[in-house]
């Protein structure tokens, strides 16, 4: 919680979460988000130039546009790959 220092009131921040997930094409997914925002986000760089083993079985796209939206996050394999729903939100890719 944060105290506008203005007017005295108790200001929450807002959660973000998503409401929709869809698999358009390649590696690239559309996300909208509980406030509203939406994004296309491509996954093709993260995917394809990673070392990690566990990361490169989502070459197959496949077992990559097999992901599902569990609690406001996107998530592969009972969490095998899931990224922050902020980084998501402000379009990055890490």
């Amino acid at each position: 919680m944060y105290k506008n220092q203005w007017k005295g009131k108790i200001i929450m921040p807002k959660i973000i979460s998503i409401k929709k997930a869809k698999y358009i094409d390649d590696y690239k997914i559309y996300l909208k988000f509980n406030d509203g925002k939406e994004n296309i986000l491509d996954f093709r760089n993260f995917i394809l130039k990673s070392q990690h083993p566990n990361i490169q079985k989502y070459k197959d796209k496949n077992l990559f546009k097999n992901f599902n939206l569990e609690f406001g996050e996107i998530e592969w394999n009972d969490y095998d790959l899931a990224f922050p729903v902020y980084d998501l939100y402000k379009g990055i890719i890490l």
